[in-house]
């Protein structure tokens, strides 16, 4: 169903190649390879230029994602609508997060791409993951979900843990609800702060090129390219599981649901880009939760799929923990059974939700769930500390896609995407509207059922 949204014409300007940020951000990874490669001490030297974008993107996305949410949920009026949209969310996830993980077990399995190395267990040196091990432990499932309950209602912000805010927001949409027509001065409030702090992202992003340029400068001069050779196997049989993934099953997906998986990639093309340059798809998240409302994905579904996705849907996260588990494997001559084999698939299930959200949380899940399939020796970690730099990208990248994939087919299923603005933004035919308020939007049935049960 179409939402009535009032759209401000945003006339297509045809800017100059060198203007655009996607293009900007090419340009700065290309000239921080050439840094890191040919001067590798002036390289590492430049970490605190991509260390120092991260902390400003992290520093807007709590607010962000509260905004988002507390004024979108304020605008449904019914709390039937949030249960529904959760539910779907969750069924999505699930589904998905499950079936990485199968691909990635099949695929090592097929590739084998540890096959051969023939390396004695013994011979590895343990202490150089038992960092990465203990954080496993220190990550339990019971742990994490107690972890998702702040403190106090504000050091969810202070600390800026993603779940505790996405926590807090909720329960302040769902008061707001309750609240009724009391609640609007307040909401207004939040309306008008919420425009602020997009255009302070808009200003962030403008210092996308310099995160970018340092980051990656950071990683050649540090590790090398010439590091990844020896476990090149490894490396490449990700990458390609992951394309795979993303054009295969996430575009069966897509087209499933009448749109392209290969124009959605064009669309988030500046921010796939500085999350290659950064190695973290928290550097674009908000400015995919913007984007997502501008192609027409209604505000409430945008946020609260987006910021739960980058905590429960990590399917790059879950290809790259079954294929390096079955890696150490193969590489340490260790035979897993077909029962083994599963129930590392169903422990990994559990463990990449109970280190989400955890920085560096591809190899601490894996650190988590070789710890407690002892067969596979955590110590052949040891094996992929190296390369581990060079499959982040590619893990925050399908991870990335895999979240916009999911925030537009939620929202479909939802009956909340605007498919005219929707077709017209994803065809480069209009930049998209100014940002609704949640005050301007008609909100579809999908999201109002039971209207007069909640307040």
């Amino acid at each position: 169903m179409k939402l009535d949204v009032p759209v401000t014409p945003v006339p297509h300007e045809k800017r100059p190649l060198y203007r655009h940020l996607y293009f900007q951000v090419i340009v700065a990874i290309a000239v921080g390879a050439l840094v890191g490669h040919f001067y590798p001490q002036t390289g590492e030297a430049l970490k605190p230029l991509g260390d120092g974008f991260i902390k400003l993107v992290k520093m807007i996305i709590a607010p962000v994602i509260f905004l988002t949410i507390v004024t979108g949920l304020a605008g449904m009026g019914s709390l039937k609508g949030v249960g529904s949209v959760v539910g779907k969310a969750f069924a999505y996830f699930l589904t998905f997060s499950t079936l990485a993980l199968i691909v990635g077990l099949i695929v090592a399995n097929v590739v084998q791409p540890g096959s051969g190395m023939n390396i004695d267990p013994a011979s590895l040196d343990a202490t150089i993951v038992s960092g990465y091990a203990e954080k496993a432990h220190e990550n339990s499932l019971t742990g994490f979900v107690m972890d998702i309950i702040p403190t106090t209602l504000v050091s969810a912000f202070v600390e800026g843990n993603i779940l505790q805010v996405l926590f807090v927001a909720i329960l302040f949409g769902i008061g707001l609800i309750l609240i009724g027509e009391p609640a609007k001065p307040v909401l207004n409030v939040l309306e008008s702060i919420s425009l602020a702090i997009f255009k302070v992202v808009d200003i962030l992003m403008k210092a996308a090129p310099i995160g970018a340029f340092g980051a990656f400068a950071f990683t050649i001069g540090k590790y090398g390219i010439a590091s990844i050779m020896n476990l090149a196997m490894l490396v490449g049989t990700f990458y390609l599981t992951s394309a795979m993934f993303v054009i295969v099953i996430l575009g069966t997906v897509c087209l499933a649901n009448g749109f392209s998986i290969f124009r959605l990639i064009s669309y988030l093309k500046a921010e796939i880009l500085l999350v290659l340059g950064t190695s973290s798809s928290e550097s674009a998240l908000p400015s995919l939760m913007e984007k997502m409302e501008k192609a027409g994905c209604a505000r409430p579904v945008v946020g609260l799929v987006v910021p739960t996705g980058y905590s429960f849907n990590l399917d790059g996260t879950n290809i790259y923990m079954t294929l390096a588990a079955l890696f150490i494997a193969q590489a340490t001559n260790t035979d897993l059974s077909l029962g083994q084999q599963l129930l590392l698939l169903a422990v990994a299930m559990l463990s990449s939700k109970g280190a989400a959200g955890v920085t560096g949380a591809g190899f601490i899940t894996l650190a988590a769930t070789l710890s407690v399939v002892p067969t596979v020796p955590v110590a052949g970690m040891a094996l992929i500390l190296g390369v581990d730099r060079f499959m982040s990208e590619c893990r925050s990248i399908t991870n990335f896609i895999g979240n916009a994939v999911a925030t537009v087919v939620v929202s479909r299923w939802q009956g909340a995407l605007d498919r005219e603005q929707f077709d017209a933004v994803l065809g480069g035919r209009e930049t998209g509207p100014a940002l609704p308020t949640a005050s301007s939007v008609a909100v579809p049935a999908g999201l109002r059922l039971g209207e007069n049960g909640a307040n």
